[in-house]
């Protein structure tokens, strides 16, 4: 059965409402109705007791491509209850699509839990932006920072055109050009793994805050972010709007160490070669002396893991497992100089 709105009303004590106007919402968003829930499942399947001839004709509208008007929800949260258009829903969802257009009357919760307060300001922040996108942050402030932004954003705009630039214009061009940029670099980077609690738009207001406002120094992960995160926001505008996302910088970093290994006697040459299959491996020399064989890897690693973790992991995790292996020893470079070969 679909929740019952009212239930999950009283629940929530979601009385205020702002108006969110006409959107598009994913079919399996809207989880209730506000006064037919008993007459279709959970899944918004009309029961099979309730005559069905309004559905088929509204399949048959949808089919033949007729436009017909938006349903009407409201919204807590982030989930949907009908309020007109139950029939319409249930046959975009019999038909596979993924979204309908509805007219939407958001009930604000007023409980005082964290959720409730953090969507709140979530909901505060979507009212002065407009923006059809949703950015989920999990600490309390935040969307403040975003606001700033936005804001001096917005005065660059102006100045440029000299001409006033409406705050929800600035908003979309700030989420388009400078917003989303940084995020495909985030994520590229997967530093998300080391934050399991947190969101991107987290690590996002993070890094922008400690590179474009606080400029914080001894920043944790701040090691390489200058190179790749310029230090004044426009500036780096600039750089990625010249740049295809797929020309976008990564937050990786490489480490060159060289790995000692004491080997079997009669396992050194295969071992060789399990080594130069290895794709952070660059070189394996056999040697003579105290160690059997020297290897040259070349690794990559976040901005947020260190030399030592990454390299740890790496001789752990593949080096070590290889039949052969006695004992390994690993030497990282401190000040290095190489020869240019080429001939020219």
């Amino acid at each position: 059965m679909l929740k019952s709105f009212k239930e999950v009303q009283e629940q929530e004590a979601a009385f205020d409402t702002r108006d969110r106007g006409i959107r598009m919402v994913a079919l399996n968003r809207i989880v209730g109705s506000v006064a037919r829930y008993h007459d279709f499942d959970e899944r918004f399947r009309i029961r099979s007791h309730l005559p069905a001839e309004r559905l088929k004709k509204i399949k048959s509208k949808m089919r033949e491509g007729k436009t017909l008007p938006p349903v009407k929800l409201y919204q807590i949260k982030n989930e949907y209850y009908a309020l007109d258009g139950n029939h319409r829903i249930a046959a975009a969802n019999e038909l596979s699509y993924g979204e309908i257009q509805a007219r939407i009357l958001e009930f604000i919760p007023s409980k005082g839990s964290r959720e409730n307060l953090l969507y709140r300001e979530k909901a505060q922040f979507d009212d002065r932006t407009q923006l059809p996108y949703s950015i989920e942050l999990t600490d309390f402030g935040q969307y403040e920072h975003l606001i700033e932004q936005i804001s001096r954003h917005q005065d660059y705009l102006e100045k440029n055109a000299a001409a006033p630039v409406a705050f929800q214009k600035a908003a979309k061009d700030w989420y388009e050009t400078i917003y989303e940029p940084l995020i495909a670099i985030i994520k590229n980077g997967d530093l998300i793994r080391h934050f399991p609690a947190r969101t991107l738009a987290d690590l996002y207001t993070f890094i922008s805050a400690h590179q474009w406002e606080r400029k914080d120094h001894g920043l944790r992960y701040g090691i390489g972010i200058s190179q790749l995160v310029s230090k004044n926001m426009e500036d780096f505008r600039k750089k990625m709007t010249k740049l295809k996302e797929t020309e976008y910088p990564e937050m990786l970093r490489e480490i060159t160490a060289f790995v000692l290994i004491n080997a079997s006697a009669k396992k050194e040459v295969r071992l060789v070669d399990k080594l130069i299959n290895l794709e952070e491996v660059k070189e394996v020399h056999s040697v003579h002396g105290s160690v059997d064989i020297i290897a040259k890897v070349v690794l990559k690693r976040d901005l947020v893991s260190s030399d030592a973790e990454t390299i740890g992991d790496f001789i752990h995790n593949k080096v070590r497992q290889l039949s052969g292996v006695i004992s390994t020893q690993t030497l990282i470079p401190g000040y290095s100089k190489i020869k240019n070969t080429d001939e020219n």
